[in-house]
């Protein structure tokens, strides 16, 4: 498949929806084999943290119970169980709501809860093993539709590689978020309005940093209303629907935790404050990495000034591989949430984890490099792999700090 260089993504025509009678074989052995490395990557990640809680003494705990009920898993859980309500009060400016929360995946995990057997903890790790898959074959989807089969397998295997990619094995919404946001984009990719909408509204409750996937949408159809603003009847009502659908999640969920806040517009933003959690223009950002650089700290400071430095430097090459309009504008927005906020430095590479576009560049180049030297690539993805498998089992096991 040719690569793609538009920025405007373009509507599957009638002429290219007609394959021949075994592409859909191929193509779903295609997506199975990706699906098949991801899960083998994502299952050894668990591995290393169940041998490394063992090698540490970590027996108060069980292994699993590291993912499960680890940090904001705890939230999460308790959303579940009991509903909102929650609150934590650690002085006059810092209180703790679980308002902060977003909705869909507690709901997901009382729904499990409520129609297997599986305790609270076992129904979140089912959830998002279960959206960490749906979100592969999405990222599968999109980099096999822009670049080949190929690309698409790299950049599933880069995404599951990632230093922080032991968060898609634990109770948190990010693969939830992941899973709608690539089928999302990837629905934009083909014209499809509707389920754009659709996809980036659930997106919406998924997390905070949902909006990035309606901001995507709305870019994207912006675009198209203008490129048919001169053509009677261009623009279809899908797309009008798919426009005002997009950021409905975010937006009703904001607006119900003000309303329950007593501040309609404000009360969410209110929340989030008193979490220590603002968006300052990088000021609050800008301090905490003076410190780390004058004064040192633990390891994962300068690991996730390393990595934040990385996604910038891969979204430069992402604009400069003029990808489309909707994956740039999404991994933007994320990017510009991640480096504007202040509060929990430690959390910004996990707010990274859905902005997979970012790694496209990446996979393309991997490809290049096994079909020149395999050797070379082997050595990359092996190298990449014990960072991933090290950093993430120290995230979970010894690093006594919030993910």
């Amino acid at each position: 498949m040719a690569h793609t260089r538009t920025l405007v993504p373009r509507p599957v025509t009638k002429a290219r929806s007609e394959r021949p009678a075994g592409r859909p074989t191929r193509t779903t052995a295609a997506m199975a084999a990706a699906l098949g490395v991801f899960a083998a990557a994502r299952l050894l990640g668990v591995v290393v943290v169940v041998l490394t809680a063992w090698a540490t003494g970590r027996h108060d705990r069980h292994p699993l119970g590291l993912l499960a009920r680890s940090w904001d898993s705890l939230w999460y859980l308790g959303i579940a169980g009991r509903g909102y309500g929650r609150t934590l009060h650690f002085g006059p400016e810092v209180v703790q709501s679980d308002l902060a929360f977003f909705p869909l995946y507690p709901a997901l995990v009382r729904v499990v809860a409520a129609l297997t057997p599986l305790g609270a903890g076992a129904s979140g790790l089912l959830v998002s093993w279960s959206a960490a898959g749906v979100a592969a074959a999405g990222i599968y989807a999109v980099g096999a539709r822009l670049h080949g089969r190929a690309v698409g397998t790299a950049l599933v295997l880069l995404w599951g590689l990632l230093p922080h990619s032991v968060v898609l094995s634990m109770a948190y919404t990010e693969p939830v978020l992941t899973a709608f946001a690539a089928w999302s984009l990837y629905a934009v990719l083909g014209g499809r309005w509707l389920w754009a909408g659709a996809l980036a509204a659930l997106a919406g409750l998924a997390r905070p940093n949902g909006f990035a996937v309606a901001a995507a949408v709305l870019a994207a159809a912006g675009c198209e209303v203008w490129r048919n603003r001169r053509q009677i009847g261009g623009v279809t009502h899908r797309l009008w629907t798919g426009a005002a659908l997009a950021p409905l999640g975010w937006v009703a969920y904001v607006l119900w935790v003000g309303r329950r806040e007593g501040d309609l517009l404000g009360g969410y933003f209110e929340v989030q404050r008193r979490w220590g959690s603002t968006f300052d223009f990088g000021r609050g950002s800008a301090h905490f990495v003076r410190h780390v650089l004058l004064h040192g700290d633990r390891f994962v400071f300068p690991m996730t000034m390393v990595i934040v430095a990385t996604a910038v430097v891969l979204y430069g090459l992402l604009l400069a591989d003029r990808a489309p309009l909707p994956l740039l504008v999404h991994s933007g927005v994320l990017l510009l949430i991640v480096l504007g906020g202040s509060g929990f430095f430690e959390s910004k590479p996990r707010f990274l984890l859905p902005a997979f576009p970012l790694l496209l560049p990446l996979a393309r180049a991997l490809v290049r490099t096994a079909r020149a030297r395999p050797w070379h690539a082997a050595v990359v993805t092996g190298a990449l792999a014990g960072l991933s498998l090290a950093y993430g089992a120290y995230l979970v096991v010894i690093a006594d700090t919030p993910l």
